[in-house]
């Protein structure tokens, strides 16, 4: 890591933003993100280039409720992402899709497109219609219902999407709505940003997986055969629309993937939060409603804090994906679809702490206690038997965080709740991590 002379550090409390937060080169850099159990701690941002230089900035803490929400109440819980002009609500809540005006208030033109797929339009296609069109005659609604799967996600299934916007005769004022899990969401953004060259868009998330992490923050994209995520866009949202109602319809399996994605906040950057899930796991899995509605508030809190310094993931951002560069790798070398994305990012979450500790950075406790919750959300905790050493560096070799030929990683130092965004780090330890997890 760097030296304490070279250290840079970003800090952020309540207070409004008087600057615009910078933006950094990613290329041979280490960041070192550190942060307390408590929400409105200050955040360092250390980078490890000579000479480099940053403009001072600060960055509001996001604007959200600090209790959990009593998902009873009628009033949604707003988390706040905040992006200047671009900044948008997130609204979490019970029943959401029948209180209209929360949706009506986001489309802005008379027209309007619903991106799902046939697994979720059954389920919540004509409420969502409903709560677009009710007591609003003048908006009219298309809807394209694609196949469910990771392995659709690519640009053939994607030209569904365009199909029906340019058949429909939908202009620059209309409105994408993106109603699913991720994939939908994903794609149903980067349509909207590729139509007409951009259109508004509404995120509303049904799985636990795309309410707590992908329906936030403007990531869109497609899968290429050769690798996860790779052709896609940052373009944010609307609003996000968390109807906790929609998970009463979602399989235990995906429930539990779901589940990885909230475990990573607490790693990387909320112990307090990561100590609560240990102690209510069996709450969330048995879907307690207070339960997920806090567990989905907190990651949404987490998650807007960060697009909110980093919306372009020049390092800061980065750190959200914990285990994901190992879990992509699997999801692409098992075949897409094989497993549910975090199920893929629970084992390498797993191969990223077991790296750490080879690094000597972090104690054992953590490699037990990581161990111990993934287990305990009934997720993978090693990868398909099937994946070789040769398989995850092939594929890693083309990972999105590979800069000038370095693989960057995202591992765990210090105390629970503090991570780095390296590429500064022993390849033996890898390579040592690569050939413990496979048998070739």
């Amino acid at each position: 890591m760097a030296s304490t002379a070279n250290a840079i550090s970003l800090s952020f409390s309540t207070t409004t933003a008087t600057t615009a937060p910078p933006t950094l080169k990613p290329q041979n850099l280490s960041y070192l993100y550190l942060r307390s159990s408590k929400p409105t701690t200050s955040v360092s941002l250390r980078l490890n280039r000579a000479g480099a230089t940053l403009a001072a900035a600060t960055a509001s803490r996001v604007r959200a409720s600090a209790q959990v929400m009593d998902v009873a109440s009628s009033a949604p819980t707003v988390v706040e992402v905040d992006l200047g002009d671009r900044s948008y609500p997130i609204y979490i809540g019970s029943g959401l899709l029948n209180q209209h005006e929360l949706l009506q208030r986001h489309v802005h033109g008379k027209r309007v497109l619903v991106v799902t797929n046939k697994t979720v339009a059954p389920l919540y296609l004509d409420k969502t219609i409903d709560a677009l069109t009710s007591g609003n005659p003048n908006v009219s609604v298309e809807s394209v219902i694609l196949p469910d799967g990771e392995k659709y996600k690519d640009m053939d299934t994607l030209m569904k999407v365009f199909d029906k916007a340019i058949e429909s005769r939908l202009d620059r004022k209309s409105t994408f709505v993106a109603l699913g899990g991720g994939v939908i969401g994903d794609m149903c953004g980067y349509a909207a940003a590729s139509f007409l060259r951009g259109v508004n868009f509404i995120q509303i998330p049904t799985t636990v997986m795309a309410q707590v992490d992908s329906s936030v923050g403007g990531k869109t994209g497609i899968n290429h055969r050769l690798g996860k995520n790779l052709i896609g866009a940052f373009y944010q949202p609307q609003c996000v629309l968390v109807d906790t109602d929609t998970l009463n319809t979602l399989p235990d399996r995906e429930l539990a993937s779901g589940v990885a994605e909230v475990i990573k906040y607490g790693l990387i950057r909320d112990a307090e939060f990561f100590e609560w899930q240990e102690k209510n796991m069996h709450k969330l899995l048995a879907r307690d409603p207070n339960a997920l509605a806090y567990a989905i508030k907190r990651s949404c809190e987490n998650k807007a804090e960060v697009v909110s310094l980093d919306e372009k993931e020049s390092g800061l951002r980065a750190t959200l994906n914990l285990g994901h560069t190992f879990g992509h790798a699997i999801e692409t070398g098992f075949g897409y679809g094989q497993w549910l994305h975090g199920e893929a990012v629970a084992a390498g979450t797993v191969m990223a702490v077991d790296m750490s500790y080879r690094l000597g950075w972090i104690d054992d406790s953590i490699v037990k206690r990581v161990q111990n919750i993934l287990q305990l959300a009934k997720l993978p905790t090693a990868p398909p038997e099937t994946m070789t050493v040769d398989m995850f560096k092939s594929i890693m070799a083309v990972d999105k965080k590979v800069a000038d030929g370095l693989l960057r990683l995202i591992l765990l130092k210090g105390p629970l709740g503090n991570c780095v965004f390296t590429g500064d780090y022993d390849r033996k330890a890898l390579d040592d991590t690569l050939r413990s997890f496979c048998k070739s």
